[in-house]
């Protein structure tokens, strides 16, 4: 496994194992790796024959300084855990480098995915996460890149951001993956507190049992339903819940046979917010 900081021996390498018809696999990331992560490098290397894991605390999606601050950074860890999955390549640039010193971000129209959800509620955050997500292909030029949809507004964005600039990368969601409590994978649960951890796991609970009442129940009913499940709980705190299309990200009022309608929500945990999804 190698391990490069520069953007120009990054490009050059890659770009020299794709002359020998190599397919690429990137696998970006932000470090605090976990299972989630592992799980989508071993997706990679089912259809890849070179792995680039990029490890990357990007500034510029972060919509709050304590957040960006406060993010879990264990490095050394990772690296164990890249080597003993057979990782090829994990490439750490610095912040100076990717942004060429001016740690700002593109602006970006997303044909209005971004307003959506998580857009409401983070400034500038998905403009924060196309000028990575675009910085990172221009300098790693994979053949297909994989992103998991616990992040699925992400993943669309993504996807159309590949289409915007005409990029012939393939973008690959693949399936959240959980503890076997039912919470998913994040880097981020590595800062809840042993009663924020136990409470979690909750939020599924949740989401599961609106997939099961789902063709049942209007939407109306659910989303009060839900509200009123958060209202009494001690730790958690609703911060928003949606059901969506997928394809357009809109919120849905009423169920219609042809969307595919998907459940997204964000909770907060003290100070650690949490979201999820499931399909519908």
């Amino acid at each position: 496994m190698k391990v490069i900081t520069g953007i120009e021996e990054t490009t050059s390498t890659i770009t020299s194992l794709k002359s020998l018809n190599k397919k690429i696999g990137l696998v970006p990331t932000m470090g605090a790796l976990h299972q989630g992560h592992l799980s989508l490098i071993e997706e990679a290397k089912l259809f890849n024959d070179i792995i680039v894991v990029s490890i990357f605390v990007n500034p510029t999606q972060f919509d709050k300084e304590e957040d960006l601050k406060n993010y879990p950074k264990t490095i050394e860890n990772d690296l164990i855990l890249l080597k003993k999955v057979n990782c090829d390549f994990v490439f750490i640039p610095n912040a100076k480098d990717i942004y060429n010193n001016q740690i700002v971000s593109e602006k970006f129209y997303f044909d209005g995915l971004e307003n959506e959800m998580e857009g409401k509620y983070r400034d500038d955050h998905f403009n924060g996460v196309g000028t990575i997500v675009k910085k990172l292909f221009e300098i790693t030029v994979p053949t297909n890149a994989y992103f998991g949809e616990k992040d699925f507004q992400q993943l669309q964005i993504i996807k159309k951001l590949t289409k915007q600039n005409k990029l012939p990368i393939e973008i690959i969601g693949c399936p959240i993956y959980r503890e076997d409590d039912g919470l998913a994978m994040s880097s981020r649960n590595l800062r809840l507190t042993p009663e924020q951890r136990l409470a979690a796991p909750f939020i599924y609970r949740v989401l599961k049992e609106i997939k099961l009442n789902f063709s049942t129940t209007p939407i109306s009913a659910i989303n009060q339903w839900v509200a009123q499940k958060f209202e009494k709980h001690p730790t958690l705190k609703l911060e928003y819940f949606e059901i969506a299309d997928e394809a357009t990200l809109i919120t849905s009022n009423e169920r219609t046979a042809l969307t595919k309608h998907r459940a997204f929500i964000a909770v907060f945990a003290g100070s650690i917010r949490l979201i999820e999804n499931i399909s519908l």
